[in-house]
Parts: structure tokens; C-alpha cells; sequence
């Protein structure tokens, strides 16, 4: 299907293409878009496992500030910058080489869907955990993570729906939030969140608030009124309830599982291994949405149950029952890692099948030669 997306936000139309359009004009033409799309995922990536290192228990901003240099929180800064800036380019570049195709935009939907929770997890350092006096607790954090993959999950069920990607006004303004963040922590230390900014409330706090409202008040009503109208219009893709509410029953239930295992966790798995649990949420996240944006680009019903569900809900059973014991923990190291190969192994897979059958190959703009 042609790929359709609607961007209404001011700060995009107005501010950000037309820097993205002077940008532009310095990639080389003979660089694939898909690159421009993984070098800004990987730049992410480094900037997370970089601060991880630093901040491996979310505490080091709380408890010991300066622990995470100086350089880092401006490297952050940089990295998504650059992050934001490629990936709002990528498509342009797409246009611009005429090398638009379904992989590509399967790559880069693929790939926000990821990156949306490191971007979220990185952030989290920056305001430090719950230490008695300052900080967010791991259940903010949690919740905090939840909602942002809940906004990202609805503009792809939407799109499933309404065949039109309707651009979150969140992601923009998102984007230059954490880079705004970055730079003033950079500047100023990372003391400037634990100090009270207006009547009492902290900066953490307001972003909190902003985000809870941005989504329930602004981003899903905007999914709901859009499917509502492409209904009236007579333009929506599926014609029972059952089949366009399908694409929801797996992200659903992941969220269940994973909530009942941090309430009812023993040994309180959520405080104990706050950056692993996290992390393991937003690639569990990831895999199940990939899915939908396939079938959504192919025109598919999604199944009803995700595979992942099931080793999921063994585990979690496991765990609250009181089952693994003392190895809860262990058991969720071995299990991050196990669901971090098979979602990568399945992005590999995937992209070698498109890139097959398109004829093209992911990282090069070159013709592949028909065997």
C-alpha cells in the first residue's frame, strides 16, 4: 500500500523541515536512506549503553551528582539531535534518490518502535531514581514507559485502521524536550532536577504531568476522532469491530502480564533490576508492534496471540508464585537477553526477505543482480 502520513504539528511545519530541508542538501545522493535510518538508531544505542555504564541502577543523579561526566550529558544532547535529525530526513532522502520502497519505511517505523523506550530509559538517568527526597520512583518510571509505548502503539493502530500515519504532535516536541534536557543538565549539572522550580513542583514533574496529559487528552482522543471519521467517510480498512480492534489484544496483554509481575513480583523485581526490566519491556514492546506494522503494510490480520506471550506468561508465573525464588533475578538477565537475539534475529530476518523480494539491498542504493 502507498505509504500516507499527515504532519499537523506548528513545531514540525514551522520550525523543524525547514531545517531538515537545509540538511538535506548535504547527504551524498549516493547513500542509501536505510542508512541514514540504522546510523541514527545505533547512535542512540551507544548514547544509551554509555550512560548505562555510568548509571547502570538509576541513582548516580540522585545520590552521587558529577558521578556521570559532564561530557556525556552533552554527547546526549548531540546524539539525539542527530538521532531526530536522520530520522526525519531518511524519508526525505528516500525521495530525493526516488529509492522509496516498503522496507525502508518498514526500517524506520521498525526501528522507532525501539527506539522510543531507549529514549525514555536514557531520560530516566537524567532525573535519577527515588532516593527519599528527589527523584521518580521505579513505578513512575514504569508507568512513565508504559504510557509513551501506549501513544506509539495507537498512531500504528490507527494507521492499521485508517491507512494514514498521523504524526504524534508528541514526537516532535519530545525530541527537543530531552535535547533541551540534556543540554541544561550538561550546562548546569544534574542538580537543576532536584531542586524545586515552580510553587514546590519540580521539572520532573511538570514533564510528568505534561505527558500524561498530552496523551490522554490530546493524542488519544485525536487517534479516536480519526478513526471515528475515516468510519463516517466510509475509508476505514477493516469492516467488523473484532478485526480492527485485533491489532490491540497483543499489546494489551503484554502490558497486563508485565504489570501483574511488578506488582506481585517477591522479590520486587522492579527495584532490584530497574534498567534490565525496563529495557526487556520496550523490546518485548517492539517485537509485538513490528507485527502489526507488517501486517499493516500488508494488508494482513495480525494473530491474536503474539508468540512471546506465552514464555512471558510461564515466566511471570513462575516469579509470582514464588517459583524461581532467589533466581528471579537470573531468570530475567537470561530471559532480557533471550527476547533481545529473537527480536533482533527477526528485524535480520525480515529485512533479508524484503530486501529478497524487492530486489534491492538494505544498505546500498546499487540493483541487486537477478540470479
Amino acid at each position: 500500500s502507498q505509504y500516507s502520513a499527515v504532519d499537523t504539528n506548528p513545531l514540525s511545519v514551522y520550525i523543524m523541515q525547514p531545517i531538515w530541508n537545509k540538511i538535506i542538501k548535504i547527504v551524498p545522493l549516493w547513500i542509501a536512506p536505510n542508512l541514514l535510518t540504522f546510523s541514527g538508531f545505533v547512535m542512540i544505542l551507544v548514547n544509551y549503553f554509555l550512560i548505562s555504564f555510568y548509571d547502570w541502577d538509576y541513582t548516580a543523579s540522585g545520590t552521587s551528582p558529577g558521578l556521570v561526566p559532564t561530557w556525556v550529558w552533552l554527547f546526549s544532547a548531540f546524539t539525539t539531535f542527530c538521532a531526530y535529525a536522520l530520522d526525519s530526513i531518511d524519508g526525505k532522502h528516500a525521495r530525493r534518490t526516488q529509492s522509496s520502497t516498503p522496507l525502508g519505511e518498514l526500517f524506520d517505523h521498525g526501528l522507532d518502535s525501539w527506539a522510543t523506550s531507549i529514549f525514555v530509559l536514557s531520560f530516566f538517568s537524567v532525573c535519577s531514581r527515588d532516593n527519599g527526597t528527589t527523584g521518580v520512583s521505579v513505578y513512575t518510571m514504569y508507568m512513565y514507559l508504559s504510557i509513551v509505548l501506549f501513544n506509539f502503539m495507537c498512531s500504528h493502530w490507527e494507521k492499521y485502521n485508517t491507512g494514514v500515519l498521523f504524526l504524534p504532535w508528541g514526537y516532535d516536541i519530545s525530541q527537543v524536550v530531552l535535547i533541551a534536557a540534556y543540554l541544561l543538565t550538561g550546562a548546569v549539572g544534574v542538580e537543576v532536577w532536584q531542586k524545586p522550580f515552580l510553587f514546590g513542583y519540580y521539572i520532573v514533574d511538570a514533564l510528568v504531568i505534561l505527558l500524561i496529559g498530552f496523551s490522554l487528552f490530546l493524542s488519544f482522543p485525536q487517534t479516536l476522532y480519526n478513526i471515528h471519521r475515516a468510519h463516517l467517510k466510509k475509508t476505514l480498512k477493516n469492516d467488523s469491530l473484532y478485526e480492527g480492534l485485533l491489532p490491540l489484544v497483543s499489546p494489551l496483554l503484554l502490558f497486563v502480564l508485565l504489570t501483574v509481575w511488578v506488582v506481585l513480583s517477591p522479590g520486587n523485581i522492579l527495584a532490584k533490576q530497574p534498567r534490565l526490566f525496563l529495557w526487556m519491556v520496550g523490546v518485548a514492546f517492539s517485537n509485538v508492534i513490528c507485527k502489526v506494522i507488517i501486517c499493516q503494510m500488508s494488508g494482513t490480520q495480525p494473530e491474536l496471540f503474539h508468540w512471546f506471550l506465552f514464555p512471558l506468561a510461564l515466566v511471570v508465573y513462575a516469579a509470582i508464585s514464588g517459583l524461581l525464588g532467589w533466581m528471579e533475578e537470573a531468570v530475567l538477565a537470561l530471559f532480557t537477553a533471550l527476547i533481545t537475539a529473537a527480536h533482533v534475529h527477526y528485524g535480520v530476518c525480515v529485512g533479508r526477505q524484503l530486501s529478497e523480494h524487492l530486489n534491492i539491498y538494505i544498505f546500498s542504493l546499487k540493483k541487486r543482480v537477478q540470479e
